[in-house]
């Protein structure tokens, strides 16, 4: 077996790799669930390695990437439930249906245009599933539960905002995340645990639809905070290993200088 640009042979070879007398173990005993935590995995290094600008290792995570789906069909198609030549005609028919400006003879006014078009389509198709499945339509129906529950929230909001069901403004957001904040406050106090589980969650709720009037991605946002948080605390155990201190004997006062320390040099101070 021997490496190649054609998909045929990835195909070839996992199907290798899952032959039952010849293949490998580990990859015979996977089945869809075992694997599909390292389809999401996979997607974020794609994601990771376009944020640092690295291209030879956005080929590579693209492999590991394209591997699942072909990983995906070939478990189908041994169960007799569809092949990779069923993914494929799935994606090309939805590509074509979604831009009949572009494969039809329908026109689109532009960028806005086609977003128009493109909602209007995608309703049809969460009917036409309805409908399959003898029950209404919603507008939230294809939005993933196992999306990171951030990047959900301001989804299912922009969803609902589609219809006319939002905030006005900026500022009536802000003013719901203050008041979600006295609501966790309050819980806080009263020690109430699914109380605080259940206010907390209308807080970050409240937070994710604050993001999306603001125009920003809360999740990316939330990403740069931890990358953020990391550096500077990195940071403050280096410092406490100069001083020649155990971290966890430091105290907070000196833990918080150091932290401060960087917060400064970050700002230019």
């Amino acid at each position: 077996m021997q490496p190649s640009r054609d998909l045929s042979r990835l195909l070839e070879i996992m199907a290798a790799l899952r032959a039952p007398k010849t293949g490998c173990p580990w990859d015979i005993e996977q089945d869809f669930a075992s694997i599909r935590h390292y389809t999401i995995e996979e997607a974020y290094e794609v994601a990771d390695a376009i944020e640092r600008e690295d291209y030879d290792d956005l080929r590579e995570e693209l492999g590991d990437l394209l591997l699942q789906p072909v990983f995906h069909a070939q478990m189908a198609a041994e169960r007799g439930y569809f092949d990779m030549g069923d993914v494929i005609e799935s994606i090309t028919q939805k590509l074509i249906r979604r831009h009949p400006h572009v494969f039809g003879e329908e026109a689109a006014n532009g960028a806005k245009g086609v977003k128009i078009q493109w909602d209007a389509i995608k309703a049809e198709e969460r009917a036409s599933k309805a409908a399959k499945r003898n029950r209404e339509a919603s507008l939230l129906d294809d939005v993933a539960h196992t999306l990171p529950s951030l990047a959900r929230a301001e989804k299912l909001a922009k969803r609902a905002a589609s219809v006319g069901f939002d905030w006005p403004d900026t500022a009536s957001v802000i003013a719901k995340a203050r008041e979600e904040l006295d609501e966790v406050a309050e819980a806080a106090q009263s020690g109430d645990r699914d109380a605080i589980r259940e206010e907390l969650g209308d807080l970050l709720f409240a937070v994710a639809n604050l993001a999306r009037h603001l125009g920003i991605e809360g999740e990316a946002a939330l990403r740069d905070a931890n990358l953020k948080f990391t550096r500077r605390f990195s940071h403050v155990e280096a410092r406490a290993r100069e001083d020649g201190i155990p971290i966890e004997e430091a105290g907070l006062e000196r833990l918080d200088g150091y932290w401060n320390e960087i917060r400064r040099a970050d700002k230019g101070e």
